[in-house]
């Protein structure tokens, strides 16, 4: 146990950081219950509680129902895991201050390696306090702990005061008869070795734990089995042969306890006491490319500005070469003397790290940057990047016929799309796949042109001719039957048959309920009349609702 004391972990737990996020975003302080709502296995459950709504007995995993039953009062938000995620993000970054290894451990811990950094802070108990302090004023509950090991750290986040005191639980082979046993999992949750429930008027948990160098184990010896984060399943056998503490589990036999509950939980006990190594990876620097540049006095023409962009996009470029990135989003903002800022955005076809693809995209919305009186400053960025990767060539013929292609490659399709992309929008601009299936209206997807590549293989004809305008059917009157009439009424017009191809029978899609399709069978027909039109008719046999003749498309 010496070789593990040089290592501190600073495990923080934000046990309501789902719910006191909401509150922060409300920019308000709720006095009554307060709860988050998620989904779980197809049902609406509590997933994050305020102090207020646990004191009136809620609790975690609780389903909306029961909890509006118990407290018709509580107020209730729908879970929101992308912003959770981005604000554990933000509190990583925080806890930068404290030292550089730090990383998450969604969706509300974050684990720090202290190791060589409390010294700076006066000691860990300082450095504590003011983890504390910055917590208290950002309005989160904490739970802390340090330890030599990262599983110890987190036990004592969690579990520190929930004592397991050693109790005949019925739950051992040698007490009590195997009917008794049998019934014995149907005990409450904390009664085997869970997480033990905070009721109202009990003493307030720790906040923050340190145990000292090289007491690790004895630091997690009487906590519940929880807390070596052990899968539930495990803890449930552990508890039905009368172990319930970390310390009961110690003195078990490696070998019988790895045959009957896994490796996995030799590692986290092994990982908890530091036999196993688990270092803290921290997350690394996200990329980031933009480039500013400053002018002694504003400047307001367009020219200038074009000027300033021609500074900036060689600069912005070797970056995005240098890390080997393309740009998809590219952001231009101008910062007037005023203080307000005015900014474009323009998207790219293709992943792009030369001028010459993306200064034209910006000169087409350049006049939407109105200087007013005066630009301070230009800020360029590339918002969304891609990866350029490079191609392995088999020798100097195989690389030289790979310049010469990526001197003479056709980028005008790109161009076009990026350039009209600047003009509507960039999701705007649609290309059509084909798709797998046999109904007309089905036969071909829409994708976005600047996120996907042409078709590459032979476009799949079909059986018959497609019209090359198809609309939703339109009631055609004047014919019943169905035998092809000679005459019909479509559009408020009289036409005349003048020759038809058919019928070409399209069944339904039936593992589908498509709505469209509730009329069965449709018969359909290729009819030219005497005026010149040719349109596509075709006659619904009739299913869940009544059929008839109907008019789907019009032929060129």
């Amino acid at each position: 146990m010496t070789g593990m004391s040089h290592r501190r972990i600073l495990s923080l737990w934000f046990p309501r950081l789902a719910a006191e996020r909401q509150l922060r975003v409300r920019r308000t302080v709720l006095p009554g219950p307060f709860a988050v709502v998620g989904d779980q296995n197809g049902a609406q459950v509590l997933t994050s509680l305020n102090d207020a709504a646990q004191v009136a007995g809620l609790r975690q995993g609780q389903p909306l129902r029961d909890a509006t039953a118990m407290c018709p009062g509580v107020v209730t938000v729908p879970a929101d895991p992308v912003g959770d995620a981005g604000f554990l993000t933000a509190l990583r970054r925080w806890a930068g201050k404290f030292s550089p290894w730090v990383a998450e451990e969604p969706p509300e811990s974050l684990v720090i390696d202290l190791t060589g950094c409390a010294h700076l802070f006066g000691g860990e108990a300082a450095l504590l306090a003011e983890v504390e302090a910055d917590c208290a004023g950002l309005g989160l509950s904490l739970r802390a702990g340090i330890a030599d090991t990262r599983g110890a750290a987190w036990a004592l986040a969690r579990y520190a005061g929930q004592v397991v005191e050693p109790a005949r639980n019925g739950d051992a082979i040698d007490q009590e008869a195997r009917a008794t046993r049998s019934r014995a999992v149907k005990r409450r949750g904390w009664e085997r070795g869970g997480d033990a429930p905070r009721m109202p008027d009990g003493p307030p948990l720790p906040q923050g734990v340190i145990a000292a160098p090289g007491q690790a184990r004895a630091a997690i010896a009487r906590l519940p089995l929880a807390a070596l984060r052990l899968a539930p399943d495990v803890v449930d056998g552990l508890n039905r042969l009368g172990i319930r503490q970390v310390d009961e589990m110690l003195a078990l036999p490696r070998a019988g306890l790895s045959r009957r509950f896994g490796m996995q939980a030799l590692r986290r006990l092994d990982q908890a006491l530091g036999l196993d190594p688990e270092p803290v990876a921290p997350a690394g620097a996200p990329l980031h490319f933009a480039v500013r540049i400053s002018f002694p006095d504003p400047i307001g023409l367009q020219s200038d500005i074009e000027a300033g962009l021609d500074r900036l996009l060689p600069v912005l470029c070797a970056r995005l070469v240098s890390k080997g990135r393309g740009a998809r989003r590219v952001q231009l903002q101008a910062f007037r003397s005023d203080g307000r800022v005015v900014g474009i955005e323009v998207g790219l076809a293709r992943p792009a790290a030369t001028p010459d693809r993306i200064r034209p995209l910006l000169l087409l919305k350049l006049d939407q940057i109105d200087p007013g009186f005066g630009i301070d400053r230009l800020r360029l960025e590339a918002v969304a990047t891609e990866p350029v990767y490079a191609t392995q060539h088999r020798g100097h013929a195989d690389a030289t016929a790979a310049a010469e292609a990526r001197q003479t490659a056709d980028t005008r399709l790109e161009d076009l799309i990026g350039k009209l992309g600047a003009r509507l929008g960039i999701e705007s601009v649609m290309r059509l796949h084909p798709a797998e299936s046999h109904i007309p209206e089905k036969a071909v997807v829409a994708v976005s042109a600047a996120f996907s590549a042409p078709y590459a293989a032979p476009w799949p004809a079909p059986a018959t001719p497609r019209p090359l305008i198809l609309f939703r059917p339109e009631m055609v009157g004047g014919c019943e039957g169905p035998a092809l009439p000679d005459r019909f009424r479509w559009r408020r017009r009289d036409l005349a048959v003048r020759m038809a191809m058919g019928p070409e029978r399209i069944l339904p899609e039936w593992w589908l309920d498509n709505p469209d399709w509730r009329s069965g069978a449709r018969d359909y027909w290729r009819v030219e009349t005497t005026e010149g039109q040719r349109v596509w008719l075709f006659y619904a046999h009739g299913g869940e609702v009544s059929g008839g003749w109907f008019c789907q498309g019009v032929f060129a």
